[in-house]
């Protein structure tokens, strides 16, 4: 038996806060602003697992009003989420995904980002896609004011 979950966060950009991608530190001026490390890619693609799995979502599990949470990694989240999916009779088989900001520029971090990604996956880095999109300097992601991401997940029955 197969399941599809879908996930989409949004965080804003600020200074100060480092910018964290699929587990990757990005070099930029600007940080996403959140609870935890605000890494809006993984964050998508937790909410597509649980999504996949009919677990809820990533507020449910993970609260931010829960201070122990408060900058946690989003990596944390996602291996606990590996297991509630495990133990819900499924394991991934593959993720594709969108990141959309402005800038900077992902290309040079996109195999890095599906390379670290794969790891608590439990897949190879060939299973896990990122796409980078700019929203053609329109809406919050294109006038750098924030970063989201959107992801589809795709569970098959241990």
């Amino acid at each position: 038996m197969h399941r599809i979950g879908i996930g989409y966060d949004i965080h804003p950009l600020i200074e100060g806060r480092p910018l964290i991608l699929g587990g990757v530190r990005i070099e930029y001026v600007k940080g996403l602003m959140g609870h935890s490390d605000a890494d809006v890619l993984t964050h998508a693609i937790i909410d597509a697992m649980l999504g996949a799995t009919a677990l809820g979502d990533l507020g449910q599990h993970f609260p931010d009003r829960d201070p122990a949470y408060r900058n946690a990694s989003s990596f944390t989240l996602l291996e606990k989420t590996v297991r509630l999916v495990h133990k819900a009779g499924y394991t991934l088989v593959n993720v594709d995904s969108n990141v959309v900001l402005q800038e900077p520029k992902l290309s040079p971090y996109i195999e890095r980002i599906c390379a670290t990604l794969a790891e608590p996956l439990g897949v190879v880095p060939e299973r896990v896609s990122v796409k980078a999109r700019t929203n053609e300097r329109f809406g919050p992601e294109g006038c750098g004011e924030a970063a989201s991401a959107h992801a589809v997940v795709l569970l098959e029955s241990r």
